[in-house]
């Protein structure tokens, strides 16, 4: 068989979980022998002022939640539970579906993977004879994921397998495999070498702070004081690609041993590991990363919408705790490093929760629809 199968993974740059899990998979393809792996960012390619103007709400909305002015969690909930074939669905459904047919018909893939809820995948692909696959980045469910034409979804939870077959979707649509992260999270040695341990001292609470390439958190500079009140322990706060917050925080705490600054980093998985507790907001792609290094969470203001859910999904399972202020904060990680008992407890919870590597579970199974198909086309 001289036939080698590309897939087209499409994606989105609404936060940066999409486009992670979208790099996990091609990651685990490419390690699987599969060199011909495509990803594409819908949005951008198809309607790029639109997706100017749409991301930008979106990550606006961040900023304009604090205010009180939510337009993103007031639609989130709106359209939480309508269903597939409502107006508001169907126009959902025929963004980028031209220039998706444009793109599937140049580069003729054996299969389709969306990490974003993109309607028109699995309607073109029914038509074409591809076989389409989607991969749910939250630990909650919205509406706009389900289409009964999908011949697969990855999800994070049994919980989320069965609230879909309550939608309508059959068992054998749904296949409950965690959400896809970076192979280095997956496969972090403890007893390797690690970058950060000549910088951060060993004989104190860690906590990191992952304050966002946005600054979502907000006022980091008083949250790390509220925090090193609480004694005998260290803040690290990662910036990511905001210079700005970066070079403010660096200026401020130069001099401090108790505070590490850093940007931007490729080795994140390094720092997670050896932190005590990390404070974050609730994306499912950090939040998976927490659970493969099984480092308790300390959620802080999630955004109404997919971060609240994800937040409270994983509060329901004892693995994060959720504040809403400083104060509320500082007293729930002062009463976590008082109990020695809870570190253990909640890392044997979150073992129980990221059982397997879930880009490689994803990859394989969408290998094996590849070859079975091709096996019975020849």
């Amino acid at each position: 068989m001289n036939h080698r199968p590309k897939v087209l993974i499409l994606t989105a740059s609404y936060g940066d979980g999409h486009i992670q899990a979208a790099r996990a998979l091609k990651q685990s393809f490419l390690t699987q022998g599969m060199e011909q792996v495509l990803i594409v960012d819908l949005m951008k390619e198809a309607h790029p002022l639109l997706n100017t103007i749409t991301t930008t709400l979106y990550l606006k909305s961040t900023q304009t939640s604090k205010f009180g002015l939510d337009y993103y969690g007031w639609s989130y909930y709106m359209t939480r539970e309508t269903k597939p074939d409502l107006a508001w669905n169907r126009y959902f459904n025929i963004i980028g579906k031209k220039k998706l047919k444009e793109i599937i018909e140049k580069e003729r893939p054996d299969a389709v993977i969306n990490t974003f809820p993109f309607g028109a995948t699995p309607e073109l692909c029914s038509s074409m004879g591809i076989p389409c696959f989607t991969v749910i980045t939250d630990f909650a469910l919205h509406s706009r994921w389900i289409h009964p034409e999908m011949d697969k979804y990855y999800v994070a939870a049994e919980e989320l397998k069965k609230q879909m077959i309550s939608f309508g979707l059959s068992n054998r649509q749904v296949e409950v495999s965690g959400i896809p992260i970076r192979r280095d999270f997956i496969e972090h040695d403890p007893s390797s070498p690690n970058a950060f341990e000549s910088i951060i001292d060993q004989g104190k609470h860690t906590i990191l702070i992952l304050a966002g390439s946005y600054g979502v958190l907000g006022n980091v500079d008083e949250m790390i004081r509220s925090l090193l009140s609480i004694g005998d322990c260290q803040v690290a706060v990662v910036c990511g690609r905001n210079r700005k917050l970066e070079q403010k925080l660096l200026m401020q705490y130069t001099g401090n041993d108790d505070v590490h600054i850093f940007g931007f980093l490729d080795n994140i998985h390094q720092l997670m590991a050896i932190s005590s507790c990390i404070v974050s907001k609730a994306g499912g792609l950090t939040l998976s990363e927490s659970l493969a290094l099984q480092v308790p969470i300390f959620i802080f203001k999630p955004f109404a919408g997919q971060e609240k859910e994800n937040a409270v999904f994983l509060s329901g399972k004892g693995v994060a705790s959720i504040s809403h202020n400083l104060e509320e904060l500082t007293g729930q990680v002062s009463q976590f490093f008082s109990e020695e008992y809870r570190s253990a407890d909640i890392k044997r919870k979150m073992k129980l929760l990221q059982p397997k590597c879930a880009a490689d579970f994803i990859a394989q199974d969408v290998v094996h629809t590849i070859d079975r198909k091709v096996t019975v086309g020849s």
